[in-house]
């Protein structure tokens, strides 16, 4: 039976549902040989791609962290891009049943859905198949970082400097959790709006705070961006506030995104992935060519998380120094100063952007060395030949320990990496004995507190420290 204009129901179970589906947005057409990409797997890996993200999508709203327990429990799931006289329609086969009402897919999750073929598609034949394009070269991919988020309408030169980055774990507990939803509301309630990395936890809190501010303040327009990669996604499926997402193709990028999109940065509690962002973000704010610019970051949580804050500022002070501290500002337990001091912040970004004749909606000014920008692949190789020594200029130690940073967190949840990690052991991880004593400190807290999954799991560490 005809379900909706937009999807012809074909059969339903408890738990999963085969449904063929019209997408939604501006993807509504594919050339041949798109969709022979997204099909073929001799022709690369974007069909398991597209399967692997697409699943991610559509389990929405559902807790978990594991990707491959994921795709082992959809096993049967598949996805197909059709050519219709219309344009184009997705047909789903034993698809989670939690992305539909009744048979029809949730809007919003039709929405994300679509999101992911236009990215991957994207970047897959305008960007890499692009001659003029050149991924080796910072600038070229500063451009192409652009035309991705351009390409999903993400930009918009009419808007105001107010989009603030909130970063923080997915694995976060319950009164961290309440208090990124104060921030998020009182952020809302000036009329900023916000972007996270899309998944549960300190992603999705701010987002929930922000559209009740919004509805208060009769704004409908209201952006919730969320900005993942095809790695990321699978373990932290977008929170279903989420109405813009955009899949960049690693990390690297992913963070040069955050980066120039927004204007304005909050960090809450989190992992080894917060951890990540912040020495990311750190680094590239200690580029002499960058000092002048003002970048308002602020680390926040609740009284209860002030610990944390205290160990992560003593680990940045031990191997970056008092002048990466003096970047940023920890206020614990007032989300109306930090929305405050966001307000404050960003009106001085409007005003050195106005004065540097630099776009309000992509800090284009902003230089990201080289460093930052290459994608680093977490082999056992390059974690154990990581430089971690202070004999070195600050932005390379921030850029080594960023990657330090990153091979744990996808040893925690990229499907490869974990088994690679199982069938090669831990990997290792070594540099100067004060660094790597900080270190171990740092991430041993971190289990602990259980910052590296989801509450409830018991955490299997794919690393060991060699001092």
């Amino acid at each position: 039976m005809l379900a909706s204009p937009f999807q012809k129901e074909l059969c339903m179970s408890a738990d999963a549902i085969s449904a063929r589906i019209y997408p939604a947005g501006i993807l509504t057409m594919l050339t041949r040989m798109e969709v022979e990409r997204l099909h073929d797997a001799s022709l690369g890996n974007l069909s398991e791609l597209l399967r692997c993200c697409a699943l991610a999508v559509l389990n929405s709203g559902n807790d978990g962290d594991d990707a491959q327990a994921l795709l082992e429990r959809y096993s049967d799931f598949e996805i197909e891009v059709q050519q219709v006289n219309r344009g184009i329609r997705l047909a789903l086969s034993n698809a989670p049943g939690s992305a539909f009402v009744d048979g029809v897919m949730i809007q919003g999750i039709r929405e994300l859905l679509s999101a992911v073929i236009r990215d991957l598609i994207y970047f897959d034949t305008e960007i890499c198949c692009n001659a003029l394009t050149n991924l080796d070269n910072p600038q070229g991919i500063t451009n192409a970082v652009f035309e991705i988020l351009r390409n999903a309408q993400t930009l918009n030169p009419m808007r105001e400097p107010d989009v603030v980055v909130f970063w923080g774990g997915h694995a976060i507990e319950r009164v961290e959790y309440d208090y990124t939803k104060k921030v998020g509301y009182e952020a809302g309630l000036r009329r900023l709006n916000i972007c996270t990395g899309c998944g549960p936890g300190a992603m999705k809190g701010p987002m929930k705070g922000a559209a009740i501010a919004h509805a208060k303040q009769r704004i409908s327009s209201g952006c919730y961006i969320g900005i993942s990669e095809p790695g990321i996604i699978a373990a932290e499926s977008p929170n279903p506030i989420v109405n813009q997402l955009v899949i960049l193709p690693d990390i690297e990028k992913r963070l040069e995104a955050f980066v120039r999109l927004g204007h304005g940065f909050v960090i809450f509690p989190g992992g080894v992935g917060t951890a990540e962002e912040i020495l990311y973000l750190l680094g590239v704010l200690l580029n002499p060519a960058n000092e002048q610019m003002p970048f308002p970051l602020v680390l926040t949580g609740p009284a209860e998380s002030a610990g944390y804050f205290e160990q992560i500022d003593a680990f940045i002070g031990l191997t970056l120094g008092e002048k990466a501290q003096a970047k940023y500002k920890i206020i614990i337990g007032d989300p109306e100063r930090v929305a405050q001091n966001m307000t404050s912040g960003l009106a001085k970004v409007k005003a050195y952007r106005k004065e540097h004749k630099d776009a309000y909606y992509y800090n284009w000014l902003l230089q990201i060395q080289p460093e930052f920008q290459q994608p680093f692949k977490p082999s056992h190789e390059n974690m154990a030949a990581l430089h971690l020594h202070r004999d070195q200029p600050t932005h390379l130690l921030a850029a080594n320990l960023r990657r330090a940073f990153s091979g744990i967190v996808a040893g925690n949840v990229k499907p490869e990496t974990i088994e690679a990690v199982r069938k090669h052991g831990l990997f290792e991880i070594n540099g100067e004995t004060d660094i790597m004593q900080a270190l171990d400190r740092l991430l041993a807290s971190y289990v602990d507190q259980r910052r590296m999954k989801l509450p409830g799991k018991t955490y299997r560490p794919c690393y060991r420290i060699v001092s």
